[in-house]
């Protein structure tokens, strides 16, 4: 910065200094506009926050699903296909071998079924699932008796809670239906674990077969299903393609119109997208008071311009260059913005913490007003901008003065 560029700059923040009022007056629009702006990202970057971490907790957002196409769109119609495949054990194998990294495997098709407890009893109605035997670590399933079945086991059924209580005829000992017997569709099934979970009146009977038993457990079972699980999310998108990729090598380039392969992934997009959405909505509604900031401090300049006339024709007959009575009066607008954006910053994020207090409080959902760099630089980098657009003319109309006409100015 030259010498003349640093005097301007001086003789801009004494004006200023010399006028705190007018100077805190004029602040005051763009304080408003930024502690608007700031609270409602900041509140809005912690609703996100809490929106992905619900969906988190709710979805397996580490599982990739591949899954046989079972339907054809013809003339606007949906089909059935006759040549749909119809993956075994083998291909799950196979698919896992393919993909790089410690990755889980399952398989996975559903059903329902009729359970026939005894020759007097009436049947019950049970919802089947057939999946491999790594499919309760995959889900994180405890067992409270027994354990998991093997892939080449047969004749053989793992069951809820409630399902186990409904077998032993003791729903408060559901471990008692470890060894009992009971007709799945007809064939006689072993139980050989109970799994945690599914005690309330309400949960559904579910049980869990081989896979490759479906077909006797239940009938009109779904098209299985095969199902990765990354270790960390970040694999997620590499174990897809890698899963793309061998669907690709299997069934050929139309492989698309076989398989399906997807993830979970899309749910958290959709609601960053949504977000984003709001938050630029909101903050182009609370950026209309920092616009009207800017036109505060335009008026405010123009008022100084007039006052200072004879200011500014000494400076220039003295050797002021129109280039330094530019940088005086940008300066003294940039320094308000600055000065309000600061304030603004602090407030806007007082205002956040106390909403999302408030919030927890009336919903006892664990929303946190989240503050990160981009608000603010963002916000900061909005007000130094709003600064120099609107004291630009003000410092335009300074700088281009005739230095005897602004002399002899009354």
């Amino acid at each position: 910065m030259t010498i003349s560029a640093r005097s301007s700059l001086s003789v801009g923040l004494e004006a200023l200094r010399a006028n705190p009022l007018r100077t805190l007056l004029s602040t005051l629009g763009v304080v408003m506009g930024v502690a608007a702006m700031v609270s409602v990202l900041s509140m809005g970057d912690g609703v996100e926050a809490f929106a992905r971490q619900q969906i988190e907790e709710t979805t397996d957002l580490l599982g990739i699903t591949v899954a046989p196409r079972t339907t054809a769109n013809v003339d606007g119609q949906f089909v059935r296909r006759l040549d749909a495949i119809s993956f075994t054990r083998a291909d799950a194998e196979s698919l896992f071998a393919a993909v790089e990294g410690e990755a889980k495997v399952a398989m996975l098709t559903s059903g329902a079924t009729l359970v026939q407890l005894d020759s007097l009893a009436a049947p019950r109605g049970f919802g089947m699932s057939g999946v491999l035997a790594s499919h309760f670590a995959a889900a994180e399933m405890s067992f409270v008796a027994g354990g998991p079945f093997a892939d080449t086991d047969t004749a053989v059924v793992v069951l809820n809670e409630r399902a186990a209580g409904v077998v032993a005829r003791d729903s408060l000992a559901p471990a008692k239906a470890l060894g009992l017997s009971l007709a799945l569709n007809g064939h006689t099934h072993r139980v050989v674990g109970v799994v945690k979970g599914g005690r309330s009146g309400g949960a559904p009977l579910a049980g869990f077969v081989p896979v490759d038993d479906a077909a006797r457990a239940m009938p009109g079972f779904r098209a299985p299903q095969i199902i990765l699980v990354a270790p960390v999310i970040e694999d997620v998108d590499r174990m897809r393609g890698e899963a793309e990729a061998h669907m690709a090598s299997r069934f050929g380039p139309k492989w698309k119109e076989r398989v399906d392969v997807s993830t979970n992934q899309a749910r958290v997009d959709q609601v960053a997208t949504g977000m984003m959405v709001f938050k630029l909505l909101m903050a182009a509604i609370t950026g209309v008071s920092l616009l009207v900031g800017g036109i505060g401090i335009m008026n405010v300049l123009l008022a100084a311009v007039a006052e200072r006339t004879r200011e500014i024709g000494i400076r220039k007959a003295t050797g002021a260059r129109d280039r330094d009575i530019l940088v005086q009066f940008l300066s003294e607008s940039v320094t308000i913005t600055g000065f309000g954006a600061t304030i603004g910053v602090l407030l806007g994020l007082g205002i956040a913490f106390l909403t999302a207090w408030i919030m927890r409080l009336q919903t006892k959902a664990p929303i946190e007003a989240a503050v990160t760099p981009g608000t603010i630089v963002s916000v900061a980098a909005l007000s130094i901008a709003i600064g120099l657009i609107f004291g630009l003319y003000p410092a335009l109309r300074a700088a281009r003065l005739s230095p005897i006409d602004a002399i002899r100015h009354e």
